[in-house]
């Protein structure tokens, strides 16, 4: 007996394809355009003479039945013909659309710098294929920008576990070790263990903001502005930082939580990236219909060619990978991600002397 389901597979009809549609459409076509030029023959009733015997009408008869099985015969020959015609113009047309999809089912993560590059007329399968090459273009890109993320996110987190295994190894080897090396041991330990907790809270603030924005609420960003300045103004201080605000109401819409986040790391960011006596201009702004935040500040001098990069994931200024205080590469771009979240537009202009102005606007 055979399983369930088999029987059905024995008797499935064959798919019809595309190609077959179209070879059976122009055939139609064809066949019926010979019809109606043959339906006079078929009608046509030869006028028997007066009188005429018996041999005269069989001859009648048999000329018109000739006519009958010629024009039959006709039709029959266009029909294959007309056939077999659409069949290789149907072909011919979908020869593009073939080769579009043996090279896409070949495509995959690992190959997507392959591209279709279809060649010839300027028609629908020519525009159909540069938009998937524009498409295969954007997944590679994306999966490029994913390995580079995941391979930064693995250097980064295994820095600071590194530093933690040798200072451990180095306190539990040391046979003179007393209650003070170990608690200075112990301590820097600690500030490892910060320097990955502030990494992983930064991960989890860009992955949340790349989902978008779920729920919209109405905020206002001098509220904003106002609790960043308020949480680092010590940290300015210590760092002999100036803080100078000009702070207009400035309503926007969008996720409250995420607005602070990219308020923060902007305020970070111009602290952080700042020579020691410098300062960071905070200002808020209302204009046409559009609230927009700015943060600049004092510091080294950005090319204009390094502006684009410092808005991607673990890049700083310079292509070293050397901390600069306790950052990690990602405020900026967690920036950039929180406003196209928002639809809002990030502007960067590089101060000539030195240090780095931004402005996000809200629609």
């Amino acid at each position: 007996m055979s399983p369930p389901g088999q029987s059905a597979s024995v008797f499935r009809l064959p798919r019809i394809t595309l190609r077959m549609q179209l070879a059976l459409l122009y055939a139609g076509f064809l066949t019926c355009g010979a019809a109606v030029l043959l339906v006079p023959i078929l009608t046509i009733h030869q006028a028997v003479p007066e009188g005429a015997d018996g041999r005269v009408l069989a001859g009648i008869q048999a000329n018109t039945n000739a006519q009958v099985i010629r024009s039959v015969a006709i039709l029959a020959g266009l029909v294959i013909l007309s056939l077999a015609a659409g069949w290789l113009i149907a072909g011919r047309f979908l020869r593009p659309l073939r080769t579009i999809t043996a090279t896409a089912r070949d495509i995959s993560a690992r190959n997507l710098n392959r591209r279709l590059a279809l060649a010839g007329r300027n028609d629908e399968f020519k525009d159909l294929g540069d938009t998937l090459d524009s498409l295969f273009g954007r997944l590679e890109a994306s999966f490029q920008s994913q390995r580079h993320f995941v391979a930064n996110a693995s250097h980064e987190l295994r820095t600071p576990l590194t530093a933690e295994r040798t200072l451990l190894q180095v306190a539990l080897a040391d046979p003179g070790a007393t209650v003070g090396t170990l608690r200075s041991t112990c301590q820097e330990v600690l500030v490892l263990g910060d320097q990955q907790e502030r990494l992983i809270e930064a991960l989890l603030t860009l992955a949340s903001s790349e989902r978008g924005v779920e729920e919209w609420e109405p905020f206002d960003l001098v509220d904003v502005a106002r609790k960043a300045i308020g949480d680092r103004s010590q940290q300015a201080a210590h760092r002999g930082i100036r803080l100078e605000t000009t702070l207009t109401a400035a309503p926007a819409t969008g996720d409250p939580s995420l607005a602070d986040s990219l308020v923060a790391n902007l305020v970070d960011n111009a602290i952080r990236h700042n020579m020691p006596g410098g300062q960071v201009a905070i200002s808020t702004t209302m204009t046409a219909g559009r609230a927009s935040i700015r943060v600049g500040n004092t510091g080294p001098v950005i090319p204009p060619g390094e502006l684009d990069r410092l808005f991607q994931p673990f890049q700083r200024l310079g292509h070293e990978r050397t901390r600069h205080g306790d950052g990690h590469g990602l405020g900026l771009a967690i920036v950039q991600a929180i406003a196209t979240a928002h639809g809002a537009v990030v502007t960067a202009t590089a101060r000539p002397a030195g240090g780095l102005d931004i402005e996000v606007s809200f629609p």
